[in-house]
């Protein structure tokens, strides 16, 4: 199997390709790194590939937040300046800068 470089790096605003949510990512899976049941739960139409990069996400929608787990093949790169209004960003990034978050600085303990 060949890994691939991520195309989106984490701090990145994303939205879904296909369903109307967007989020910011915190951690990337060089690969599919979850279960095979959530995987097989996907309709097999829009079952993405494994062999690709998985990002993982503080998401939100018009009604909620939550977490999300996305294919890069299932992601673009969002325009939308605005913030991302998850409640655990301000845990893991200390602002934004151009239009992107940046990690907090993590303290050895």
């Amino acid at each position: 199997m060949t890994i691939r470089t991520a195309k989106f790096q984490i701090g990145q605003i994303v939205r879904h390709r296909f369903y109307p949510f967007r989020g910011v990512i915190y951690d990337v899976d060089p690969v599919f790194a979850n279960t095979e049941e959530w995987w097989l739960a996907i309709p097999e139409d829009m079952r993405p590939r494994k062999d690709q990069p998985f990002y993982h996400l503080f998401a939100e929608n018009a009604q909620t937040t939550y977490i999300a787990y996305v294919s890069e093949q299932n992601l673009l790169l969002d325009e939308d300046p605005a913030p991302v209004s998850h409640p655990d960003v301000p845990e893991v990034f200390a602002r934004m800068a151009d239009g992107r978050y940046v990690l907090r600085e993590r303290r050895a303990n």
